[in-house]
């Protein structure tokens, strides 16, 4: 598989994720209105490759403006004006916006050069992540005396990143060691990241893997299918609340309940220093549109409406550990 986004010099390369799993197609864009439509419509998503996204975004800003001879500052600032409204949840994508930004005095090269760093950085964090993750599920796996079966939520393999998954690449990394059994892996309603992200990179992996409706995950956690959660990040406040897919909060329940361990993993970048809780984290709503239909074939009543948040808060108290490159946070049981 080519890396979820990449730089080609003068470009932002992209995986388009929403014609997968029936089609792997590389998207070139050279405009910020074109990765900004790109951001939106989840051909690009995940929170570490978001941040790289944002990162990249201002580089593409500042290489058009060189090449039309205007000012290169104020063109990063329209560019990151443009970009951070796309998602207002993942806190990655402003952080990647700002580390660019951060460089654009010491002009374009400098901001390029700093977008780059922050791509090849993304993979090696995420190597330590799986490292790190991975010998916590080896610890859980002596406890258990066998395999696990490790329930996830929505996509954070490497389609969620540039090269190297969080969560999944843990369980890929404890997979290879021998520590997981099967991956139980959740559809993903509305938009099937699980169906069609997850179990296509399980797929390619080689790991035994089943996929669950959303509604079933936590009947099958209380009914002892599942020895623990693994879930992604989309922003951490400083308190430890973890926003996350919808669906979040209620396997944190269910996993509190039967006792297992649910653990959250994701790049210290997730972490959003003004927001002190889960209450302050904005919760991005999508079209309702992703409700009340699929893949252009609506399957609600016309005149119907959706509520359709895109991400909930699961609060500290319910989560077990955080897992980083730099640290593992334990909390609950």
């Amino acid at each position: 598989m080519n890396r979820t986004i990449d730089w080609d010099g003068g470009a932002v390369v992209i995986i388009d994720q929403t014609l997968l799993p029936g089609e792997e197609k590389l998207l070139r864009l050279r405009e910020v209105g074109e990765l900004a439509e790109a951001i939106r419509s989840l051909r690009v998503r995940g929170a570490p490759a978001l941040g790289v996204a944002g990162a990249l975004g201002i580089a593409m800003a500042v290489r058009r403006a060189q090449e039309k001879g205007t000012d290169i500052k104020m063109a990063a600032g329209e560019a990151s004006r443009e970009l951070v409204a796309t998602r207002p949840t993942a806190v990655n994508l402003r952080w990647g916006i700002d580390q660019a930004c951060g460089a654009v005095g010491a002009g374009a090269d400098a901001v390029v050069e700093r977008a780059v760093a922050l791509l090849e950085a993304d993979v090696s964090t995420n190597r330590v992540i799986a490292e790190r993750g991975a010998a916590w599920v080896e610890a859980l796996r002596s406890a258990c005396g066998r395999r696990l079966r490790i329930l996830t939520h929505c996509n954070t393999g490497a389609l969620a990143c540039v090269e190297i998954g969080t969560a999944l690449g843990v369980i890929q990394l404890a997979h290879a060691r021998g520590a997981v059994e099967e991956v139980l892996a959740t559809e993903t309603r509305p938009l099937l990241q699980g169906s069609r992200l997850t179990a296509w990179e399980l797929q390619r992996l080689g790991i035994a893997f089943r996929l669950v409706a959303d509604s079933a995950a936590p009947s099958l956690i209380a009914r002892g299918y599942v020895d623990a959660v693994m879930v992604g990040a989309d922003r951490i406040a400083t308190n430890g609340d973890v926003a996350n897919k919808i669906g979040t909060y209620s396997l944190a329940l269910a996993a509190r309940r039967a006792q297992i361990p649910f653990a959250v993993v994701a790049p210290e970048s997730t972490r959003d220093p003004q927001a002190a809780s889960g209450q302050q984290i904005l919760i991005e709503e999508r079209p309702e549109d992703e409700v009340l239909g699929f893949a252009g074939v609506r399957v609600a009543p016309i005149g119907a409406h959706a509520f359709n948040p895109a991400f909930d808060v699961t609060p500290i108290d319910l989560i077990t550990a955080i897992i980083s490159e730099d640290r593992i946070i334990e909390s609950g049981t």
